[in-house]
């Protein structure tokens, strides 16, 4: 292909939104069957975080099963031609070694696809989304499957409160086709950055090649979240505030031209603090924490499947989104808001006890 005939290719090429759906697993955690050694109460909670109660996946249940519940119900919303592009972004992968990605399709069933795995840890869906826009733009892809999927539950310290009144499980899936830059369902813009000067903000310390390499100066607990909740608090309002003005400059919006504005699922006060900054009133803004609690990855497909199946999503209207992560990362992105077909609720049945 000749740079004339690339042109040709990708001029006006957009990437269109499909299909959608959220997964979450049945086990739903309220805040007063928290563990009692944290010793924290519902009202606690709900002050501190906006979170009522969470979803945590049993043992056993990895995130490969919750991505691939999302996965098939996206992927029944769009119908039509399948996917040729498989990417998973997740921060709680099922094995260090390989990726998710290929796993996912093959049971899917559709073997040969492209598939990798994307980490940004809770920026990881805004990531995957530029990646997917990407792949199509440049010719490499027709349509993609992106999944943001965790099981946090796995990774909360039992003697550490904080994390674990916030983390959860779940798996959001969205399927991209080809289609024309500006037509209903569009993403028509990114923001993306980091700043690893801040990587011992939120982290993991153990279970990697760090600690392979040097056992002795781990302990078990280094498998656990830790992280430093007054500086993550400041730094995601500033990121995301920042991030979502750059992205509305280079989509030419003002914040009056955004209908729902939909932020990573962090922390009712982080999200209520971001959309201050912004100018944009409650009625606009896209939550579902109190429910499903910070599902990382998951967190903004979750709420916009949860959104769509509520009928709180209209076609045509302007979508803003911003994330921000461990690394730290950050990303935005707008779009269209497109017609789909209904999109099935978010939360299964509960669990029989």
């Amino acid at each position: 292909m000749t740079s004339a005939d690339a042109h040709r290719h990708t001029a006006g090429t957009g990437a269109v939104l499909e299909g959608l759906a959220g997964w979450v697993p049945p086990r739903r955690v309220t805040n007063d069957e928290l563990p009692t050694t944290w010793e924290v109460d519902d009202a606690w909670v709900r002050r501190r975080t906006g979170i009522v109660a969470r979803h945590w996946a049993g043992p056993g249940v990895r995130t490969g099963e919750l991505a691939l519940q999302a996965a098939v119900r996206a992927l029944a919303v769009a119908g039509g031609p399948a996917p040729d592009t498989v990417l998973v972004a997740t921060s709680t992968p099922d094995l260090p070694m390989p990726a998710m990605a290929p796993l996912l399709a093959t049971r899917l069933g559709l073997d040969g696809a492209a598939a990798w795995d994307i980490s940004a840890a809770c920026s990881g869906f805004g990531y995957g989304l530029a990646s997917a826009v990407g792949v199509i733009a440049s010719g490499a892809a027709e349509r993609v499957l992106l999944v943001g999927a965790e099981v946090y539950s796995t990774l909360v310290d039992p003697a550490d409160s904080s994390a674990g009144v916030v983390f959860a499980d779940g798996a959001g899936a969205v399927v991209l086709r080809r289609g024309t830059h500006g037509e209903p369902g569009s993403v028509l813009a990114f923001d993306l950055g980091s700043d690893g000067s801040g990587h011992e903000l939120i982290q993991v310390p153990g279970g990697g090649a760090a600690e392979r390499a040097d056992p002795a100066a781990h302990t078990p607990a280094d498998r656990h979240f830790r992280m430093r909740g007054r500086e993550v608090f400041r730094h995601a309002v500033i990121r995301m505030t920042e991030s979502s003005r750059a992205v509305l400059d280079r989509t030419a919006w003002t914040t009056d031209d955004v209908d729902r504005f939909v932020a990573h699922q962090a922390n009712a006060r982080i999200l209520g603090a971001v959309a201050e900054r912004l100018q944009l009133p409650p009625g606009r803004q896209v939550s579902n924490i109190e429910h499903v609690g910070n599902t990382g990855a998951a967190s903004i497909p979750l709420a916009l499947a949860d959104a769509a199946s509520r009928g709180l999503l209209a076609p045509g209207q302007r979508v803003l989104l911003t994330s921000f992560g461990a690394g730290l990362t950050w990303a935005s992105a707008t779009l269209l808001w497109p017609h789909l077909p209904a999109v099935p609720p978010v939360c299964p049945p509960p669990e029989a006890s």
